[in-house]
């Protein structure tokens, strides 16, 4: 009883601190928005645009910064915040080479692998602090469309004495993935390729890489070259439903005050030493006009995977080359 008694008033604390965003205009939710609270720290809206809030989960936060692909930025306090948030849409002028014609004309299937690896020393630990983008160059004149994005997952084994065997059974996860294309600014990403939410639910039982078709946005690589994103939204149920999970572990400090830890989310991603230009960044999505900073040795990183030189994030991706008419 004292239990069941204990699920219900849970229930109705959460209800009472959800708060909704939608779009201004058509009433419809922003879904996946990025909510900082303006001292590097943050969370995530579902697929309906909710997010839980209250001064108990969060006393030192006054305000939340919102963001989302095609809206305004949202400040707002949180002393009395509403049910309800309104977004007002951006007007968005993406590259033109992305938003040119559909082309209609023969062409030839091309491939870029992932670079796979299950050693856990290997890996990157995802936070939903940080986003990873990597480079890609364009190495032809011709035309070419994105047609599918292959993301490097390293399964872990249940039983680690096993992990070395391809038949060993892995442990269960279901994360959440948000991923972005970006131009490319001096060697940097720059302005987004596409106004489209795009995420996609990875589990176990992808295997080694999850191949995320990419062909209806119409992505055109532009001469410059572009880089493909990944951030861990976080764990799900098994409809795929972004969980309300704890995003931070709250750890007392030598001087008594409360230090908040990213928690890490499965699966773990895989960085390799077999490509020989530095490709990937690093980006802290809950710190307002952070910019972004290659993955490398002096760039005040401190990550056992730099000091193994492993650098890069090993993507993969399919595109098709059309034949010149």
């Amino acid at each position: 009883m004292y239990k069941i008694l204990f699920i219900l008033v849970f229930i109705g604390h959460i209800s009472l601190a959800q708060t909704t965003i939608k779009d201004s205009i058509t009433s419809y939710p922003v879904s996946y928005a990025t909510i900082s609270f303006g001292n590097g720290n943050g969370l995530f809206a579902d697929d309906e645009g909710q997010f839980i809030f209250t001064e108990k989960l969060y006393p030192d936060i006054d305000s939340l910064f919102i963001s989302a692909l095609g809206f305004e930025d949202l400040h707002i306090a949180t002393n009395n915040l509403p049910k309800q948030l309104l977004m007002h849409p951006e007007a968005h002028q993406l590259d033109a080479v992305i938003i040119a014609n559909k082309i209609d004309r023969k062409f030839k299937v091309e491939k870029l692998k992932p670079y796979l690896d299950d050693d856990y020393y290997k890996c990157w630990l995802p936070t939903i602090e940080s986003e990873i983008a990597v480079y890609f160059p364009k190495s032809t004149t011709k035309d070419q469309k994105l047609t599918h994005v292959l993301f490097p997952i390293a399964l872990e084994s249940k039983d680690w004495t096993k992990r070395k065997r391809s038949n060993s059974e892995k442990k269960k996860f279901s994360t959440l993935f948000k991923v972005k294309f970006y131009s490319n600014n001096n060697g940097k990403p720059g302005n987004v390729l596409t106004n489209e939410t795009i995420v996609f639910r990875a589990t176990e039982k992808d295997g080694d890489a999850y191949n995320l078709p990419v062909d209806e946005y119409d992505i055109y690589i532009p001469d410059d070259g572009f880089f493909v994103s990944l951030q861990v939204l976080g764990y799900t149920n098994k409809e795929g439903k972004l969980l309300p999970n704890k995003k931070y572990k709250e750890i007392v400090s030598n001087s008594g005050g409360v230090v908040k830890i990213p928690t890490n989310f499965r699966p773990l991603l895989p960085f390799t030493d077999e490509i020989e230009s530095k490709n990937t960044f690093i980006k802290r999505v809950f710190i307002n006009g952070n910019n972004w900073v290659k993955f490398d040795k002096g760039n005040h990183f401190k990550s056992s995977l730099l000091d193994k030189n492993l650098f890069n994030y090993g993507i993969g991706l399919t595109y098709k080359t059309y034949k010149d008419e």
